[in-house]
């Protein structure tokens, strides 16, 4: 019988599965799509503007978005999530060159930035795992201009997305990715909720978008095969192919921005 693979987030060691870079690297592309669409509906140029990202992990978000022409500023409460983003932006940095990225570890309930610093605030992997979100949302508002947009993806409450989150991604031996707790249907919101939320800080959402794997079998298979270690991470975005659904009601995962009323 093979042995089961160590899960662990953050971690450094190539042998673990950390569930939280797996959802990194396949939502990479979708999100990016969504910026940049986003940024063409309210009027934003990414050159000579301020991003912040809550909840950036190893920073691969963070990066795609100073290739957009961002100069970015990456957050979050892994002080080892921070070492390693560090550690890749300096690798892929040229010699000479400007980090375009400051790499920084605090709670998204204090982020230690300045008030109305950032264009955009995009916040991953924050919302689905947060307990209290208002403290969460009050440091965003708090740190987006006045003509700035935020920008979020996070989970929906449904029969479906508990399915894959609280069961098939935390308890079932085949397809665990994450540690036992990350998630919990409380902190599982709706578009509705997340509406009710934002408007609660002064924030009026603009816009929600679905986005899924063009196949959900994919998602199984590539989820099996990362914990098998017949995949790495770098090879799970095209085997799931995550898109973009502005049409359809998000069953699991859902893009949305508000911006200050």
């Amino acid at each position: 019988m093979a042995r089961a693979p160590r899960i662990e987030l953050d971690s450094p060691l190539p042998e673990t599965v950390d569930g939280r870079q797996i959802r990194a690297v396949a939502f990479q592309a979708s999100r990016l799509e969504y910026v940049d669409k986003t940024l063409r509906s309210v009027g934003l140029t990414a050159a000579g503007s301020r991003a912040l990202v809550v909840g950036s992990g190893r920073g691969l978000l963070a990066r795609g978005l100073a290739g957009l022409g961002f100069d970015v500023v990456a957050v979050d409460p892994s002080a080892s999530a921070t070492a390693i983003a560090r550690e890749t932006g300096e690798r892929e940095t040229g010699e000479g060159e400007r980090a375009a990225v400051r790499y920084e570890t605090a709670p998204p309930e204090e982020l230690g930035v300045a008030d109305a610093a950032f264009d955009l605030v995009y916040y991953a992997d924050t919302f689905e795992v947060t307990p209290a979100l208002d403290p969460v949302l009050a440091e965003g508002a708090r740190a987006l201009a006045p003509d700035g947009v935020l920008i979020y993806d996070t989970v929906n409450r449904t029969p479906v997305s508990r399915l894959i989150y609280l069961i098939a991604f935390q308890r079932l031996p085949m397809t665990r990715i994450m540690p036992p707790g990350r998630y919990a249907a409380e902190r599982l919101r709706t578009p509705a909720e997340m509406t009710e939320a934002l408007r609660r800080h002064g924030l009026r959402n603009e816009d929600i978008c679905d986005f899924k794997p063009r196949d959900p079998r994919s998602l199984v298979k590539a989820t099996m095969d990362r914990r098998r270690g017949r995949i790495t991470d770098e090879e799970i975005p095209p085997i799931v192919d995550f898109v973009l659904a502005p049409d359809t009601r998000p069953q699991v995962t859902y893009l949305g921005y508000a911006r200050k009323v």
